[in-house]
């Protein structure tokens, strides 16, 4: 690990307790999957707008 800010505060990671340095590992995963969830949720987006799209040109060549 390196130097983590938090709060404007730096902190030497090395000298951080276990408990904080799983804290900081949940976080991470969290970000993580976040973005991941963020991701997953543009490409359902971008689905459901070809569907209707999709959808529109079936109802309206009828």
């Amino acid at each position: 690990m390196s130097d983590i800010t938090i709060d404007g505060v730096e902190y030497d990671s090395e000298s951080l307790s276990d408990e904080a340095k799983a804290q900081i590992a949940s976080l991470q995963a969290a970000e993580q999957k976040i973005a991941q969830t963020q991701q997953d949720l543009a490409i359902l987006q971008t689905a459901r707008n070809a569907y209707a799209a999709a959808l529109k040109d079936i109802l309206t060549s009828d």
